[in-house]
């Protein structure tokens, strides 16, 4: 079922979410997470309700560079243009930072700043920028561009030796990245799945061959059809990539995977026959290892 799936992602999420504890009254502090992010947060900013806090605060915090743990987590690279169309981002690393006091969310008046370090997604590359994380009613993540106020560090984030430093108005999901880009013609493909899926209990998904930081996600389904597909014109014709079918099987996932060349208006389909079943664990090395 749609809750089902739903639990499954949830669940892959609370795995992958690191918990710190702090002392407001402390001032400025600095957290370094399992993958050496440094976050530099100043108690003093924090607030509940406009007021001041003080006293013992948790810090939630998610890092994701890897293909296979956006995909559990249903966390995709997909970047919205400015005509509202979605296209794929390469990815210097999506985070959600949420600082909370007796289980009720804080805001912060000053921002927090995160030190990344940029060889977790092969070095640093200066046309990244900053993006906001919008979470829509059915639990998908769009990516929306930062846009920054005069005086505030260009773009969010800049890169020096080998480090990202992005600067964050606010709480919640955030993500260093670039559009991706190829010059080739653009086409849209669609995918069908096996009977009894649809985009409520399965998804979709396109990781590029050569690209290990982004992952697409086909966010449309026509109930006529029963197909999902690319809509926006932005899959190049040519492509080498791996089309993933993915839903839930109790506690595991059930998946398949499909390495094709795009072709102009084609049709991929998987049966059910072609599906396999795997724990999170393995299904993340599964698409980590993909080319």
């Amino acid at each position: 079922t749609a809750e089902d799936f739903n639990n499954l992602k949830e669940a892959a999420l609370e795995n992958l979410t690191q918990n710190f504890q702090f002392n407001a009254d402390d001032g400025g502090i600095t957290l370094t997470s399992e993958k050496g992010v440094q976050i530099y947060i100043n108690g003093s900013c924090l607030t509940l309700n406009g007021n001041a806090v003080n006293g013992e605060v948790n810090l939630e915090f998610v890092e994701l560079f890897e293909k296979g743990n956006m995909l559990t987590t249903n966390k995709p690279t997909m970047g919205t243009l400015p005509n509202g169309d979605k296209a794929l981002l390469i990815s210097g690393g999506e985070f959600f930072v949420e600082a909370t006091q007796n289980g009720v969310v804080l805001e912060t008046a000053c921002g927090f700043q995160m030190q990344i370090p940029a060889d977790l997604t092969g070095g640093v590359d200066n046309d990244m920028i900053l993006w906001n994380g919008i979470i829509d009613d059915d639990g998908n993540l769009d990516w929306e561009e930062n846009k920054r106020d005069a005086g505030q560090a260009e773009d969010g984030v800049f890169g020096e030796g080998n480090q990202y430093y992005g600067f964050f108005d606010s709480f919640g999901w955030s993500n260093v990245d670039r559009f991706y880009s190829d010059p080739r013609p653009k086409t849209t493909i669609l995918v069908g799945v096996p009977e009894g899926y649809d985009n409520t209990n399965s998804s979709v998904y396109i990781s590029y061959d050569g690209e290990e930081t982004g992952l697409a996600k086909l966010d449309n389904y026509d109930d006529v059809s029963v197909l999902f597909s690319e809509h926006y014109w932005q899959i190049p014709i040519g492509l080498e990539c791996h089309i993933i079918f993915a839903t839930e099987d109790g506690d595991n996932w059930k998946y398949a995977i499909k390495a094709v060349t795009i072709a102009e208006n084609g049709t991929i389909t998987f049966t059910d026959g072609e599906t396999s079943i795997a724990t999170e664990a393995q299904l993340t090395t599964i698409i980590n290892g993909l080319p």
